[in-house]
């Protein structure tokens, strides 16, 4: 069993690998022209197997129908400094050939009752393979880092309590989401002064080295 599914995810891992490549270049193409860069870091994983069948059995999926009906196999989370920058990328993957979204979530405006802040999407990304084109469903999750850092902390004490939150827990959460989103409205409102700071930063710190490399090559 374990040839088989090796064998049925192989090409979400491709596919999670491929996309990692392409969202990273964004983050060059960006850089390379002195611009203020949307996408902090990538990241990405093939849902393990015990949570497909957790989650196949808890939707009624066959497993048959799997490619079409189970949108989260592959994901990729891309996080942003600003949550300007989570509608940047987002409209950079609206402008994109080599992949279609087929549904978006907004929870950044439209937050969940739990406090969880993120913009979803799920693609059809073309996986070109040896015996042909393959077409697969990728989900990816645009946050900000200080929404990452909750759904963290909530997704492990969701594993603790299986989803049934003890009251003063739950309204804690709430309260931290809050306090996380408020720290992103703050990062918002003096979001041209930290890029220009970035940008002094970054630019000093190349002539540091490039100045720092002059005097030991005088040395030698």
């Amino acid at each position: 069993m374990k040839n088989d599914w090796d064998k049925i995810l192989a090409p979400y891992e491709q596919a999670v690998t491929e996309l990692k490549v392409k969202l990273r270049g964004i983050r060059k193409e960006f850089r390379e022209k002195s611009e203020h860069v949307p996408i902090e870091f990538v990241t990405g994983r093939v849902k393990p197997v015990d949570s497909i069948l957790a989650k196949t059995k808890l939707r009624g999926i066959s497993l048959e129908r799997l490619e079409s009906e189970m949108s989260d196999i592959a994901g990729l989370r891309i996080m942003c400094q600003f949550v300007e920058d989570i509608y940047e990328v987002v409209r950079i993957l609206r402008n994109r050939k080599d992949m279609t979204i087929v549904a978006e979530r907004d929870y950044v405006t439209n937050k969940k009752e739990s406090g969880y802040r993120s913009y979803h999407l799920v693609i059809e990304y073309p996986l070109q393979l040896i015996d042909g084109q393959q077409i697969l469903l990728v989900e990816i999750q645009i946050r900000t880092l200080a929404m990452n850092f909750w759904a963290t902390i909530e997704h492990s004490l969701n594993y603790k309590y299986q989803g049934d939150f003890p009251a003063e827990i739950s309204d804690r959460l709430i309260r931290a989401a809050e306090a996380a989103y408020r720290l992103d409205e703050e990062m918002s409102s003096i979001r041209e002064e930290i890029q220009e700071a970035q940008h002094l930063f970054s630019h000093g710190k190349g002539k540091y080295i490039d100045k720092k490399e002059s005097h030991m090559n005088g040395k030698r």
